[in-house]
């Protein structure tokens, strides 16, 4: 089957997220870089096509240049696909151009910058006939299919409680290192993160895994964020509460100053039968607790998975994986949108998700604000 010919955006010399994603596509051998817009600097994104051994006629100096040269190269040649991996405050701007021009998209969150730029790019998508996913990287584990499977067979009974947590320590460094301060960090500078660090960079996963994993919708919160130092303009650690329907409470506790955390993002569905619980820094181990059996431990690559689950894993039992198998499970499922074939309900994040994840930013934000006080969504 011919490859799917992928542009990135952003994701040049040095950039984690960017290689991330190229790492994630060739593992699920659906994909081929052809060019891109790679850094603002355009000297640097030919040193990086270099790197990568691409062609330099297709590495542009900018969005409009790329958008301009593929349209007018054969469909057979032209890029199909584009991945946004740049700084938040151009993610709408650039998909929006991308999603017009006809290109599929596959955006970096947070979606946009606010609440109405992600409601107009809804509309863009649901008017046009390409493919947007978000990386929501979390979505694409197969023990966290395995558990939104378990979940929606009824087999914890009743949700009482939702608890969620994201802790990391990288900041530390930053705000309290000699000799290091926050100039030049963007994702604590709002004109490039927008209205929230903390919330808007992590919190935002622990909210979008306790949707995609209940199928339930946070209706309401109440949020008590902490920029910690007085020259820090955007928060760095916070509690929400949760409200959902049917009387379901519960709580996202997210931090970027935890001293000596990594990429501690763990969840807690607890119901009336029994009770799931996952760990991104343990990812192949699910654990379902209950009152009335042994603990029982869910693993990939076995038959007594959903279908789901096992079409999610890539190693055989055993054989631990990562982060880049469950962002390359997010590209399987953009390619299998792309070619029109069958796919598992949550194979990718799509735009409704962005739109759920910015009004939950805002809702956050917003309670802070107003004396901690409950906003609906």
């Amino acid at each position: 089957m011919q490859k799917i010919k992928l542009g990135m955006i952003g994701g040049g010399l040095g950039a984690f997220i960017g290689d991330a994603h190229r790492r994630a596509s060739r593992i699920c051998n659906d994909y081929q870089l052809i060019g891109g817009v790679f850094d603002v600097d355009f000297e640097k994104g030919q040193e990086f096509a270099k790197q990568q051994d691409l062609d330099l006629n297709r590495c542009y100096a900018t969005v409009d240049s790329f958008i301009e040269s593929e349209l007018a190269l054969s469909d057979v040649d032209r890029i199909q696909a584009v991945s946004i991996v740049t700084p938040n405050m151009l993610h709408y701007e650039f998909a929006s151009k991308l999603l017009k021009a006809g290109f599929h998209v596959i955006c970096e969150k947070p979606m946009t910058f606010t609440v109405e730029e992600a409601l107009d790019l809804k509309n863009i998508v649901d008017s046009s006939n390409q493919t947007f996913a978000l990386t929501h990287t979390y979505t694409g584990y197969p023990m966290v299919r395995q558990m939104k499977e378990i979940v929606k067979s009824g087999a914890l009974g009743k949700i009482h409680r939702v608890d969620a947590q994201y802790y990391q320590g990288w900041v530390n460094s930053i705000i309290e290192g000699t000799g290091s301060g926050i100039t030049g960090v963007w994702r604590l500078d709002p004109k490039y993160a927008g209205m929230s660090s903390c919330m808007g960079d992590i919190g935002v996963h622990a909210f979008n895994l306790i949707e995609y994993t209940t199928g339930l919708e946070i209706s309401s919160v109440l949020s008590d964020l902490n920029p910690v130092k007085e020259n820090v303009q955007l928060d760095l650690d916070g509690t929400v509460l949760l409200r959902m329907n049917d009387n379901i409470k519960g709580v996202i506790r997210s931090s970027q100053v935890a001293a000596g955390e990594e990429n501690n993002l763990t969840i807690g569905i607890y119901g009336s039968e029994a009770s799931l619980k996952w760990s991104q820094e343990d990812p192949n181990f699910l654990y379902m607790l209950s009152d009335t059996e042994p603990t029982k431990v869910y693993k990939p690559a076995h038959g007594y998975n959903t279908e789901f689950a096992e079409a999610s894993h890539v190693m055989p039992s055993g054989h631990p994986e990562g982060i880049y198998e469950a962002l390359g499970n997010i590209y399987k499922g953009v390619a299998k949108s792309i070619r029109g074939e069958e796919s598992f309900d949550g194979e990718f994040p799509t735009v409704e998700d962005g739109v759920r994840g910015m009004k939950f930013i805002k809702s956050v934000v917003e309670s802070n604000s107003n004396n901690n006080s409950w906003i609906d969504l």
